[in-house]
C-alpha cells in the first residue's frame, strides 16, 4: 500500500473489545488504556509482518519504549470495540517508530491517534544500538523499505 506521496505503507489492524476492567464507574474507558491498545496493535502488527518481540529477544536485542504520545478525540465505553490500526514509520536511524489510529469499530468514529517510537537495546548489557541490527535491515529490505 502507498500513501498519498507515494511512500510505501504497511499497517494492521486489530479488533478489541472494552473489557469491564478497563472501564470507571460511569462506564468510561479509563485513559492510559489506550496506550495498552496501542501495545496490542504493535503485537498484532508484529505477529502479522514477521517482526514480534520474540524476534528481537531471539536476535539478542530487546526493544523498549522510549517515547509514546496520544492524543484523545472522544469516548470509549464498556462494550464498545475499538479498531487499532498500527502503522509502521520507517526511519534510518535505529529506531522503531509506529502511528496509531484508534476507531470505534461500530461508528467507524475515530477516538484517538498516536505514536511510539523503540530502541534497540542489546539483550544482555542494555547497551544502546546506534545502528538497525542485520536482521531488522534484512526484514525492512523485505518489506521493500531499504
Amino acid at each position: 500500500m502507498e500513501n498519498t506521496n507515494g511512500a510505501k505503507i504497511l499497517s494492521g489492524k486489530i479488533e478489541i473489545k472494552v473489557r469491564f476492567n478497563e472501564a470507571d464507574p460511569l462506564g468510561i474507558v479509563w485513559h492510559g488504556h489506550y496506550i495498552r491498545y496501542f501495545e496490542d496493535g504493535r503485537e498484532a502488527f508484529g505477529n502479522e509482518h514477521g517482526i514480534g518481540y520474540l524476534d528481537f529477544y531471539h536476535h539478542g536485542y530487546v526493544i523498549p519504549i522510549v517515547s509514546v504520545q496520544c492524543d484523545f478525540k472522544r469516548s470509549l465505553k464498556y462494550g464498545d470495540s475499538l479498531i487499532v490500526e498500527t502503522i509502521y514509520t520507517p526511519c534510518e536511524a535505529a529506531k522503531l517508530k509506529f502511528e496509531y489510529r484508534l476507531f470505534n469499530a461500530a461508528t467507524h468514529e475515530l477516538v484517538a491517534t498516536g505514536s511510539s517510537v523503540q530502541v534497540f537495546l542489546d539483550r544482555e548489557k542494555s547497551v544502546l544500538q546506534l545502528v538497525n541490527p542485520p536482521f531488522f535491515e534484512a526484514w525492512k529490505l523485505k518489506k521493500g523499505f531499504s
